[in-house]
């Protein structure tokens, strides 16, 4: 028989160590997700100052110009669709982290359940209510939906 406090018990057929182990390798999952989500905004914001100095220039234009307003319109729309994309990535890593947080909790609180530390009795973070935040598996240039 096996005590609550015996470390070597196999809780939910996953050894101790493979779990705290795995508990490790979630949570650094989930940090790279986070170094992603900082690369994704610092792109957003290139994007967007990008955006915003081209709009000027296209307002600098001459009205005589046509076809080069039209090519500087078509470079917006492009601009537009990647800050689209950065949104949807965004939404997509902020899942996929909480996610992967509440499996992480989920092991600890299984791994150590009974521990005299009362790590047991951790919170565990409520997983995302939907399977899929983002529907969308490509964006191409053309349609504009600004959300």
């Amino acid at each position: 028989m096996q005590h609550a406090h015996d470390h070597t018990a196999v809780p939910a057929g996953l050894p101790f160590l493979a779990a705290a182990d795995l508990q490790d390798d979630l949570l650094i999952a989930s940090s790279d997700l986070d170094r992603l989500q900082t690369l994704l905004s610092d792109a957003c914001n290139t994007l967007q100052s990008g955006f915003f100095g081209a709009m000027q220039e296209l307002s600098d234009l001459p009205a005589q110009d046509p076809p080069a307003r039209d090519r500087a319109v078509a470079h917006l729309g492009t601009v537009v669709t990647a800050l689209q994309f950065q949104d949807m990535a965004s939404q997509l890593i902020d899942h996929t982290r909480g996610r992967l947080r509440h499996c992480a909790d989920r092991l600890a609180r299984d791994a150590f359940n009974g521990d005299s530390d009362g790590e047991g009795d951790a919170v565990v973070e409520a997983p995302p209510l939907r399977p899929n935040p983002v529907t969308q598996s490509e964006m191409d240039t053309g349609f504009i939906e600004l959300f």
